[in-house]
């Protein structure tokens, strides 16, 4: 009650924001605090152990090989079974490999081929939860305010990445790596208490299939008949192994050789995840009409980073321009969000989303696994150069697609009594009388 004896409102959550979204928004926060912390921490833990670039990128490798091996197998179980039963599952399996990673680490002599079986494990559970995940995701909102909640949702979860990469970076230069690998070990287990709750009744039952081949080709053949679907994912198959190749491998190396250590490189990461804090913000309010086209165009700006190692440019200039790509890359990410939402089938979305995580992450252990004798070969300013140079050719090349400069957000027509129409965009935030 307020002093003058009136009941004190409630503060009531959007309509949209119902109680699966807003466990798998927590979940996804306290996974993000951990993992990006825990990513830092495993390079360093190479490194610390004696490796050098080649092993870093080794076990950047080992982590992403199983995660293109096993997605499309994630996609189509979490299209046949309950999603959230297929996340937990993924989580227990993170915790128990990051927990035996740390335990490993702070026992005071890993061995590579350790390091490497453990983050496999941990890129496993990834395979599966994935596509579970982002089926569960787009399942427990609206249409009509699929995008804001996307944005809301991604602004959390990098809100969570903001502080993750900062305490993980300030935590190795003042201990061990192996306490990061423990707390993202905890994170996993109480995310994945939380997914335990989500409520998957509002899912209609699945029909009996041919097996889990007819179910791999029914979800190629939705992938395969959208260009735009397909050309951005073979873009990022290339955009996702460079940028991968330089944030993994190159960054960590340039950090250490030239700014001074793990704490720069976590200020780094933290810049970009501001920025992606700041560009979800933005596509709260803001909603292109021509989704892929604005999200495409935002790509560019993924260069930026790997040019920055390349020279390098000086810690200030460094954290610019990740958060510069940080905006941008949130801006492609919500736009990409809306458009599956919108054109995706809900029994398909999984099997869809483990396709285009699949194509996306194709090329990710291939180039990590190479990152190190490639800098041999040509020098790693050369090598980063390239990085840039590819995410600027293969971005440029996919606008040549019409449907990826031409899909747009689709509207609602709805009657009114004065006869006129009012035309809606799916957002469900604005008309106008036609």
């Amino acid at each position: 009650m307020t002093p003058a004896g009136i009941p004190r409102p409630r503060i009531r959550r959007p309509a949209w924001a119902g109680r699966n979204y807003s466990l798998l928004t927590a979940a996804a926060i306290i996974t993000g605090l951990g993992t990006h912390g825990a990513l830092i921490a495993a390079a360093f833990a190479v490194l610390q152990s004696g490796g050098d670039g080649g092993d870093v990128g080794l076990v950047a490798a080992a982590r992403t090989a199983p995660l293109v091996l096993f997605l499309l197998i994630g996609g189509a179980i979490a299209d046949r079974v309950p999603r959230h039963r297929v996340m937990v599952a993924a989580n227990a399996l993170n915790c128990v490999s990051q927990g035996a990673f740390a335990w490993l680490v702070l026992a005071g002599d890993p061995q590579l081929w350790q390091m490497m079986l453990l983050t496999a494990l941990c890129g496993t559970g990834q395979a599966f939860f994935n596509p579970a995940a982002e089926g569960m995701l787009m399942s427990s909102v609206s249409g009509e305010q699929a995008g804001r909640a996307f944005a809301l949702f991604r602004m959390s979860m990098h809100g969570a990445a903001i502080g993750g990469a900062a305490l993980g970076g300030a935590m190795i230069a003042a201990m061990n790596p192996g306490w990061v690998l423990a707390v993202d070990a905890a994170a996993f287990a109480v995310a994945g208490a939380l997914r335990a709750f989500l409520d998957v009744a509002h899912i209609p039952a699945r029909e009996p299939g041919g097996g889990l081949l007819s179910d791999l080709r029914e979800g190629w053949q939705e992938f395969i008949g959208r260009p735009w679907l397909w050309s951005i994912v073979a873009q990022f198959s290339v955009v996702v192994a460079v940028v991968g190749a330089a944030e993994s491998v190159y960054g960590p190396l340039v950090a250490r050789d030239e700014l001074g250590g793990a704490r720069p490189w976590g200020f780094a990461l933290a810049a970009f995840g501001v920025g992606t804090l700041c560009g979800a913000l933005l596509m709260m309010r803001w909603k292109p009409r021509r989704l892929l086209l604005a999200g495409t165009l935002c790509v560019f700006p993924l260069a930026l980073p790997s040019a920055a190692l390349a020279v390098p440019l000086p810690v200030a200039g460094l954290g610019a321009v990740m958060f510069v790509s940080g905006v941008t890359i949130e801006v492609f990410g919500v736009s990409w969000m809306t458009a599956l939402h919108q054109e995706i089938p809900e029994e398909k979305l999984s099997r869809v989303s483990a396709y285009d995580w699949f194509g996306s992450v194709a090329m990710l252990p291939l180039a990590t696994a190479v990152a190190g004798p490639v800098e041999d070969l040509v020098g790693r300013g050369q090598a980063l150069w390239g990085c840039a140079a590819l995410v600027v050719l293969c971005t440029g090349a996919v606008l040549f697609v019409p449907d990826v400069r031409n899909l747009t957000r689709r509207t609602a027509t709805i009657e009114v009594a004065s006869g006129k129409t009012l035309s809606a965009d799916t957002e469900g935030t604005t008309g106008r009388l036609g």
